[in-house]
Protein backbone atom coordinates (compact mmCIF):
# COMPACT_ATOMS: atom_id res chain seq x y z
CA UNK A 1 0.00 0.00 0.00
CA UNK A 2 2.78 2.30 0.87
CA UNK A 3 4.33 1.94 -3.06
CA UNK A 4 0.83 2.78 -4.64
CA UNK A 5 0.94 5.58 -1.82
CA UNK A 6 3.86 6.75 -3.25
CA UNK A 7 2.90 6.46 -7.17
CA UNK A 8 -0.34 8.09 -6.45
CA UNK A 9 1.25 10.97 -4.61
CA UNK A 10 3.50 11.27 -7.39
CA UNK A 11 1.46 10.84 -10.22
CA UNK A 12 -0.25 13.78 -8.74
CA UNK A 13 2.47 16.13 -8.22
CA UNK A 14 3.66 15.09 -11.79
CA UNK A 15 0.14 16.32 -13.13
CA UNK A 16 0.29 19.47 -11.49
CA UNK A 17 3.84 19.98 -13.57
CA UNK A 18 2.36 19.25 -16.75
CA UNK A 19 -1.02 21.13 -16.12
CA UNK A 20 1.62 24.15 -14.97
CA UNK A 21 3.61 24.07 -18.16
CA UNK A 22 0.76 24.05 -20.28
CA UNK A 23 -0.48 27.30 -18.75
CA UNK A 24 2.46 28.94 -18.45
CA UNK A 25 4.33 28.38 -21.43
CA UNK A 26 2.15 30.33 -23.54
CA UNK A 27 2.46 33.13 -21.23
CA UNK A 28 6.13 33.30 -21.05
CA UNK A 29 6.56 33.07 -24.62
CA UNK A 30 4.26 35.84 -25.41
CA UNK A 31 5.72 37.87 -22.58
CA UNK A 32 9.40 37.44 -23.67
CA UNK A 33 8.44 38.33 -27.08
CA UNK A 34 6.97 41.82 -25.92
CA UNK A 35 10.45 42.11 -24.76
CA UNK A 36 12.17 41.79 -28.07
CA UNK A 37 13.23 44.08 -30.73
CA UNK A 38 11.77 43.92 -34.58
CA UNK A 39 15.58 42.77 -35.52
CA UNK A 40 15.64 39.81 -32.96
CA UNK A 41 12.29 38.88 -33.98
CA UNK A 42 13.36 38.87 -38.01
CA UNK A 43 16.66 36.72 -37.21
CA UNK A 44 14.27 34.15 -35.92
CA UNK A 45 15.18 33.63 -32.54
CA UNK A 46 13.73 30.65 -30.62
CA UNK A 47 9.92 31.33 -28.56
CA UNK A 48 11.33 31.03 -25.39
CA UNK A 49 14.77 33.21 -26.47
CA UNK A 50 15.86 35.98 -24.08
CA UNK A 51 15.64 38.99 -25.09
CA UNK A 52 19.04 40.88 -25.27
CA UNK A 53 17.51 43.88 -23.49
CA UNK A 54 15.18 42.54 -20.78
CA UNK A 55 13.90 46.23 -20.05
CA UNK A 56 12.86 46.46 -23.42
CA UNK A 57 9.39 48.23 -22.63
CA UNK A 58 9.47 50.39 -26.09
CA UNK A 59 7.13 47.58 -27.52
CA UNK A 60 4.65 48.33 -24.56
CA UNK A 61 4.69 52.07 -25.54
CA UNK A 62 3.61 51.43 -28.91
CA UNK A 63 1.15 49.19 -28.04
CA UNK A 64 -0.53 51.60 -25.49
CA UNK A 65 -0.31 54.58 -28.03
CA UNK A 66 -0.98 53.62 -31.14
CA UNK A 67 -3.08 50.75 -30.65
CA UNK A 68 -5.28 53.48 -28.14
CA UNK A 69 -5.38 51.29 -25.51
CA UNK A 70 -6.09 54.24 -23.35
CA UNK A 71 -9.64 54.69 -24.79
CA UNK A 72 -10.43 51.13 -24.88
CA UNK A 73 -9.24 50.64 -21.14
CA UNK A 74 -11.66 53.32 -20.19
CA UNK A 75 -14.60 51.87 -22.76
CA UNK A 76 -14.58 48.61 -20.76
CA UNK A 77 -14.62 50.47 -17.51
CA UNK A 78 -17.56 52.09 -18.34
CA UNK A 79 -19.19 48.91 -19.92
CA UNK A 80 -17.87 46.99 -16.90
CA UNK A 81 -19.54 49.41 -14.60
CA UNK A 82 -23.05 49.41 -15.97
CA UNK A 83 -22.68 45.54 -16.96
CA UNK A 84 -21.72 44.12 -13.33
CA UNK A 85 -24.30 46.26 -11.47
CA UNK A 86 -27.35 46.20 -14.09
CA UNK A 87 -26.59 42.20 -13.57
CA UNK A 88 -26.67 42.19 -9.38
CA UNK A 89 -29.69 44.24 -9.13
CA UNK A 90 -31.46 42.28 -12.06
CA UNK A 91 -30.16 38.70 -10.97
CA UNK A 92 -30.47 38.95 -6.96
CA UNK A 93 -34.53 40.60 -7.65
CA UNK A 94 -35.13 37.63 -9.91
CA UNK A 95 -33.88 35.09 -7.82
CA UNK A 96 -35.60 36.76 -5.01
CA UNK A 97 -39.12 37.01 -6.70
CA UNK A 98 -38.58 33.00 -7.84
CA UNK A 99 -38.29 31.88 -4.15
CA UNK A 100 -40.10 34.13 -2.30
CA UNK A 101 -43.27 34.58 -4.13
CA UNK A 102 -45.59 32.13 -5.13
CA UNK A 103 -47.05 32.75 -8.14
CA UNK A 104 -48.54 30.38 -11.29
CA UNK A 105 -46.13 29.10 -13.46
CA UNK A 106 -42.85 29.27 -11.15
CA UNK A 107 -41.82 25.99 -11.80
CA UNK A 108 -41.84 26.65 -15.74
CA UNK A 109 -40.16 29.73 -15.24
CA UNK A 110 -37.25 28.14 -13.49
CA UNK A 111 -37.17 25.33 -16.31
CA UNK A 112 -37.21 28.30 -18.61
CA UNK A 113 -34.56 29.25 -17.53
CA UNK A 114 -32.49 26.14 -17.20
CA UNK A 115 -33.31 25.87 -20.93
CA UNK A 116 -32.36 29.19 -21.93
CA UNK A 117 -28.41 28.04 -20.77
CA UNK A 118 -28.88 25.13 -23.17
CA UNK A 119 -29.63 27.24 -26.22
CA UNK A 120 -26.23 28.11 -28.12
CA UNK A 121 -26.44 31.32 -28.46
CA UNK A 122 -25.06 31.83 -31.96
CA UNK A 123 -28.22 30.53 -32.90
CA UNK A 124 -30.34 33.57 -32.08
CA UNK A 125 -28.14 35.91 -33.12
CA UNK A 126 -29.42 37.33 -36.16
CA UNK A 127 -33.17 38.53 -34.04
CA UNK A 128 -31.07 39.59 -31.12
CA UNK A 129 -29.43 41.63 -33.53
CA UNK A 130 -32.58 42.96 -35.00
CA UNK A 131 -33.78 44.35 -31.70
CA UNK A 132 -30.85 45.52 -31.01
CA UNK A 133 -30.58 47.64 -33.92
CA UNK A 134 -34.39 49.04 -33.85
CA UNK A 135 -33.68 50.29 -30.47
CA UNK A 136 -30.89 52.45 -31.78
CA UNK A 137 -28.33 50.92 -29.67
CA UNK A 138 -26.38 49.62 -32.54
CA UNK A 139 -22.56 50.74 -32.85
CA UNK A 140 -22.90 52.48 -28.90
CA UNK A 141 -21.67 51.31 -25.76
CA UNK A 142 -25.56 50.38 -24.34
CA UNK A 143 -25.42 47.83 -27.03
CA UNK A 144 -23.47 45.37 -24.93
CA UNK A 145 -24.18 46.47 -21.97
CA UNK A 146 -27.78 45.46 -22.30
CA UNK A 147 -27.34 42.59 -23.74
CA UNK A 148 -24.83 41.10 -20.73
CA UNK A 149 -27.46 42.55 -18.24
CA UNK A 150 -30.28 40.28 -19.83
CA UNK A 151 -28.60 37.19 -21.10
CA UNK A 152 -26.53 35.81 -17.62
CA UNK A 153 -28.75 33.03 -16.43
CA UNK A 154 -25.49 31.50 -14.05
CA UNK A 155 -25.66 34.86 -12.22
CA UNK A 156 -29.48 34.20 -11.44
CA UNK A 157 -28.85 30.57 -10.59
CA UNK A 158 -26.19 31.83 -7.99
CA UNK A 159 -28.51 34.08 -5.94
CA UNK A 160 -30.62 31.86 -5.88
CA UNK A 161 -28.77 29.17 -4.50
CA UNK A 162 -27.93 31.71 -1.37
CA UNK A 163 -31.49 33.22 -0.86
CA UNK A 164 -32.48 29.56 -0.27
CA UNK A 165 -30.51 29.52 2.59
CA UNK A 166 -31.48 32.23 3.96
CA UNK A 167 -34.99 31.67 6.79
CA UNK A 168 -38.36 32.58 5.39
CA UNK A 169 -38.92 33.95 9.03
CA UNK A 170 -36.58 37.00 8.62
CA UNK A 171 -39.03 37.89 5.94
CA UNK A 172 -42.15 37.12 7.57
CA UNK A 173 -40.23 39.26 10.97
CA UNK A 174 -39.95 42.54 8.64
CA UNK A 175 -43.67 42.38 7.00
CA UNK A 176 -44.96 42.06 10.59
CA UNK A 177 -43.48 45.51 10.81
CA UNK A 178 -44.85 47.02 7.81
CA UNK A 179 -41.98 46.30 5.56
CA UNK A 180 -43.00 46.17 1.93
CA UNK A 181 -41.34 43.30 -0.41
CA UNK A 182 -38.98 46.04 -2.11
CA UNK A 183 -37.96 46.71 1.61
CA UNK A 184 -37.56 43.25 3.01
CA UNK A 185 -35.24 42.93 -0.17
CA UNK A 186 -33.46 45.92 -0.01
CA UNK A 187 -32.72 46.16 3.82
CA UNK A 188 -32.50 42.32 4.96
CA UNK A 189 -32.21 40.23 1.60
CA UNK A 190 -29.41 41.53 -0.37
CA UNK A 191 -27.29 42.80 2.61
CA UNK A 192 -26.85 38.83 3.04
CA UNK A 193 -25.65 38.41 -0.16
CA UNK A 194 -22.21 39.78 -0.58
CA UNK A 195 -20.88 36.31 -0.59
CA UNK A 196 -22.88 36.06 -4.12
CA UNK A 197 -22.57 39.51 -4.85
CA UNK A 198 -18.43 39.18 -4.57
CA UNK A 199 -18.33 35.62 -7.02
CA UNK A 200 -20.80 37.15 -9.34
CA UNK A 201 -18.68 40.25 -9.69
CA UNK A 202 -16.12 38.58 -10.20
CA UNK A 203 -16.94 35.68 -12.77
CA UNK A 204 -19.20 38.61 -14.95
CA UNK A 205 -16.39 41.04 -14.47
CA UNK A 206 -13.81 38.59 -15.99
CA UNK A 207 -16.34 37.06 -18.27
CA UNK A 208 -16.88 40.80 -19.79
CA UNK A 209 -13.87 42.09 -19.73
CA UNK A 210 -12.48 39.65 -22.02
CA UNK A 211 -15.41 38.73 -24.65
CA UNK A 212 -14.59 39.73 -27.95
CA UNK A 213 -17.47 38.66 -29.98
CA UNK A 214 -20.16 41.13 -28.54
CA UNK A 215 -18.09 44.39 -28.62
CA UNK A 216 -16.38 43.24 -32.39
CA UNK A 217 -20.26 42.58 -33.21
CA UNK A 218 -22.35 45.73 -32.25
CA UNK A 219 -19.49 48.57 -31.79
CA UNK A 220 -17.70 47.91 -35.29
CA UNK A 221 -16.11 51.73 -34.61
CA UNK A 222 -12.70 52.35 -33.61
CA UNK A 223 -13.53 55.03 -31.24
CA UNK A 224 -15.69 52.44 -29.45
CA UNK A 225 -13.38 49.94 -29.23
CA UNK A 226 -12.57 47.40 -25.97
CA UNK A 227 -9.90 45.71 -24.85
CA UNK A 228 -10.55 42.55 -26.75
CA UNK A 229 -11.27 44.25 -30.12
CA UNK A 230 -8.17 46.95 -30.01
CA UNK A 231 -6.28 43.87 -29.74
CA UNK A 232 -7.53 42.21 -32.66
CA UNK A 233 -6.93 45.91 -34.88
CA UNK A 234 -3.05 45.07 -33.90
CA UNK A 235 -3.38 42.42 -36.99
CA UNK A 236 -3.27 45.16 -39.48
CA UNK A 237 -1.08 47.64 -39.06
CA UNK A 238 0.98 45.76 -36.92
CA UNK A 239 0.30 42.12 -38.89
CA UNK A 240 4.06 41.02 -39.26
CA UNK A 241 5.33 42.69 -35.57
CA UNK A 242 4.75 39.98 -33.40
CA UNK A 243 6.82 41.93 -30.63
CA UNK A 244 3.81 44.95 -30.64
CA UNK A 245 1.37 42.37 -30.66
CA UNK A 246 2.70 40.55 -28.08
CA UNK A 247 2.88 43.54 -26.09
CA UNK A 248 -0.55 44.21 -26.26
CA UNK A 249 -1.18 41.06 -25.44
CA UNK A 250 0.32 41.59 -22.32
CA UNK A 251 -1.55 44.52 -21.14
CA UNK A 252 -4.28 42.95 -21.93
CA UNK A 253 -3.64 39.95 -19.57
CA UNK A 254 -2.72 41.75 -16.79
CA UNK A 255 -5.05 43.38 -15.32
CA UNK A 256 -7.19 40.17 -15.70
CA UNK A 257 -4.65 38.21 -14.23
CA UNK A 258 -3.76 40.36 -11.06
CA UNK A 259 -7.44 40.64 -10.30
CA UNK A 260 -8.16 36.78 -10.28
CA UNK A 261 -4.74 35.57 -8.47
CA UNK A 262 -6.20 38.26 -5.24
CA UNK A 263 -9.74 37.21 -5.61
CA UNK A 264 -9.18 33.76 -6.42
CA UNK A 265 -11.10 32.50 -3.38
CA UNK A 266 -14.02 34.43 -3.02
CA UNK A 267 -15.15 32.77 -6.49
CA UNK A 268 -14.39 29.58 -4.89
CA UNK A 269 -15.58 29.94 -1.92
CA UNK A 270 -18.78 31.93 -3.56
CA UNK A 271 -19.31 28.47 -5.39
CA UNK A 272 -18.86 25.96 -2.15
CA UNK A 273 -21.11 28.01 -0.07
CA UNK A 274 -23.80 28.48 -2.82
CA UNK A 275 -23.23 24.20 -3.71
CA UNK A 276 -24.04 23.35 -0.15
CA UNK A 277 -27.06 25.67 0.69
Amino acid sequence: MSARARLAGSLKYLSLVVAAVVVLLPLTVVFLTSLKTGKEMADGSGALALPENPLNFGNYATAFSDGRMLGAFGNTAFILLFAITGTVVIGSMTAYAVDRFDFRFRRLVVALFLVATLVPGVTTQVATFQIVDSFGLYDSLWAPIVLYMGTDIVSIYIFLQFIRGIPVSLDESARLDGANSFTVFWRIIFPLLKPAVATVVIIKGITVYNDFYLPFLYMPSEELGTISTSLFRFKGPFGAHWENISAGAVLVIVPTLVAFLFLQRYIYNGFTRGATR
